[in-house]
């Protein structure tokens, strides 16, 4: 039987395979749309005191964002400009309480002075882990960003801060902090100019940190992503030889997996909007592509125990949206209600995986 180029290619339709999902969304209260509030980049839900916890990034701005030619020390650049890492509760994942700030931006002159945020989640032996990314001042363009860490022994804090960021960008390329990152003057690796996204996860006795890169010579969309280690959680961290271990992706989300690590890779680059797995955390192959995934996913983290399928570990969870330019309305799709909102104001949502339903939302 004679097979064309595409049905050699074909392995087995969408409803067979254990890795396809697909996504509907729902409003939640305590986090949703609030004029005047940014509230987005949710980390993974875990569960403590009975409850469920997620810390996010959030900004209470003057104004909407102006852009990294007008940004003041009071002005954002972009919505996750001028941030702090907040944190919030919930009983049954759909009603939220605030219940304020977990790590807020450092003095003057310190390496986190401009902005913490995309906070990421770790409980491992009774203490909690908090990875996020931080800025110093003044934002522009180019300016170098780091990951950072904070500990404590309850999710309710107090939160000690890493005396310094624990992955930094590649010491390569050259480039004008006030130009695009395609204007310089040397190129760089793919990480040398700005670490973010940061996603901890402790495995074969050690710690991984995932992490998105972008550098210098390099468009916004080319980001990639890569991976640190270390034995301790405060690190040092080493990044891996075999970094990038993906050619695409926007913000890390991962998940552990059979001993491996699966990964959501989103937006950016040729595998985009694809779900991944790497049995030994390094080698990723896609498993399945993805309709209006959800952007900056935050998926409950679950027990070893219950980890028993592919997608287990990606079962709900948070995202964000920005109104007006939400992909749920590009996609001709608007189950939220975004159009009708009138300032476009970043907020969070609740995603849950939805195998049977033959539409997407």
């Amino acid at each position: 039987m004679s097979l064309s180029a595409a049905m050699r290619r074909f392995d087995r339709p969408d409803k067979a395979n254990p890795w396809f999902a697909k996504f509907k969304y729902s409003n939640i209260q305590g986090l949703g749309y609030e004029k005047g509030v940014v509230r987005r980049d949710p980390s993974s839900i875990i569960v403590a005191n009975n409850k469920y916890y997620t810390w996010y990034t959030r900004a209470k701005p003057p104004c909407q964002p102006v852009g990294h030619a007008l940004a003041t020390e009071v002005l954002p650049a972009h919505p996750w400009d001028l941030a702090d890492v907040w944190y919030a509760t919930s009983s049954d994942g759909h009603h939220w309480e605030e219940r304020g700030p977990a790590v807020e931006r450092g003095p003057a002159g310190a390496y986190d002075e401009r902005s913490v945020f995309t906070p990421e989640v770790l409980a491992h032996e009774g203490r909690y882990y908090l990875v996020y990314q931080v800025a110093i001042s003044p934002n522009h363009r180019c300016t170098p960003e780091s990951i950072a860490i904070a500990w404590s022994d309850s999710p309710d804090g107090p939160w000690t801060k890493s005396p310094a960021p624990i992955v930094e960008p590649d010491e390569s390329g050259e480039v004008d902090e006030r130009a695009e990152p395609e204007q310089a003057t040397v190129k760089g690796s793919w990480d040398s100019l700005q670490v973010h996204d940061p996603s901890l996860l402790y495995r074969e006795g050690g710690f991984w940190l995932y992490y998105k890169g972008e550098g210098i010579g390099y468009s916004h969309m080319e980001s990639k992503w890569g991976v640190a280690t270390s034995d301790s959680p405060l690190g040092p961290y080493i990044k891996s030889p075999f970094n990038p271990v993906s050619n695409s992706g926007h913000e890390v989300v991962v998940w552990k997996y059979a001993g491996g690590v699966a990964g959501l890779v989103n937006r950016c680059g040729p595998e985009k909007n694809t779900i991944q797995f790497a049995p030994d955390g390094i080698n990723f192959e896609i498993k399945s592509r993805v309709v209006v995934p959800p952007q900056a996913a935050g998926p409950l983290r679950i027990d070893e125990a219950q980890n028993s399928e592919p997608l287990s570990g990606f079962s709900w969870g948070l995202s964000h949206v920005i109104p007006h330019s939400s992909h749920l309305i590009m996609q001709g799709r608007d189950p939220l209600g975004l159009a009708e909102i009138e300032e476009p104001w970043d907020f969070l949502i609740r995603w849950e995986l939805d195998h049977h339903r033959r539409t997407y939302v």
